[in-house]
């Protein structure tokens, strides 16, 4: 095959006439410069708006496929929403200080705290991801998962005073209801029970009420499973169903004692 056909097959073969991953790399920009923006106090809020209205407008054109959507209207009522999740950012910050005993300083959460980066960027996203905004929320909590190990997706729907703790691991869909002062550890998983995509329009995944803590490695699945208010759910757990509230659910591991040396 000579070099001219090999790259008419190569083209006859490039189906996907939107695929720029310049939107990708164009994405990871501009969620680093939001966050500096909310959070790096050498970072000027006022001249980064208007580079981030700049990188804003660069996404529409590469993102919004759909020309009868108003695409070039969502960067005004965006930036309304941004001192409401700087707000809510830092009630989670406060609930990490508050919550872990290994955490030196408020400004060690901000800089060092994968799970806190995550949410920050889930935030964010999500705020987006209610305009109806095509594939850049998606992209955002994307790079934060690359980064973090933290996959949450921008739909899911999370209350106030959120803390991951470590992080790794961690999949939050993106049906699942989290309310407030709720607190998860690494390896946890909020998930569907069932995958199939004609239930893509339902709610696949579980609602966690205020003020539960999840211990590390435990699963919980099921569009219809509540975790009551107050309950903890201790690590490894595997949940397909509801849990009253004030609950504690956990682990029952098998213990055999050797009688026999070396074996």
């Amino acid at each position: 095959m000579d070099h001219r056909s090999i790259i008419e097959k190569i083209n006859t073969h490039k189906k996907q006439p939107n695929l720029r991953f310049r939107l990708k790399r164009n994405t990871e920009k501009f969620t680093d410069l939001l966050f500096y923006t909310l959070f790096d106090i050498e970072t000027p809020v006022a001249n980064s708006l208007d580079e981030l209205e700049k990188q804003f407008d660069e996404l529409v054109d590469l993102a919004c496929w759909e020309s009868d959507k108003p695409c070039k209207k969502v960067w005004e009522n965006y930036v309304e929403q941004l001192p409401s999740v700087l707000e809510s950012l830092n009630l989670d910050a406060e609930a990490t200080v508050n919550c872990d005993p290994a955490s030196l300083s408020i400004e060690e959460v901000y800089m060092a705290y994968p799970g806190f980066y995550a949410i920050s960027v889930y935030r964010l996203a999500h705020e987006l991801y209610k305009t109806g905004f095509p594939l850049v929320p998606r992209l955002m909590t994307e790079y934060a998962h690359r980064q973090t190990g933290v996959d949450i997706n921008p739909g899911a729907q999370i209350g106030k005073s959120f803390h991951i703790d470590h992080g790794t691991g961690v999949v939050i869909g993106e049906t699942a209801i989290i309310k407030n002062d709720v607190k998860i550890y690494q390896g946890v998983t909020l998930g569907g029970l069932f995958v199939a995509k004609n239930l893509q329009k339902t709610k696949r995944h579980p609602t966690i009420e205020n003020n539960v803590t999840i211990y590390a490695n435990a699963t919980i699945l099921g569009g219809d499973t509540v975790i009551g208010a107050n309950s903890i759910i201790g690590g490894n757990a595997w949940i397909t169903a509801s849990v009253p509230a004030h609950s504690t659910v956990f682990h029952t591991p098998e213990i055999k004692i050797k009688t026999i040396p070396h074996v």
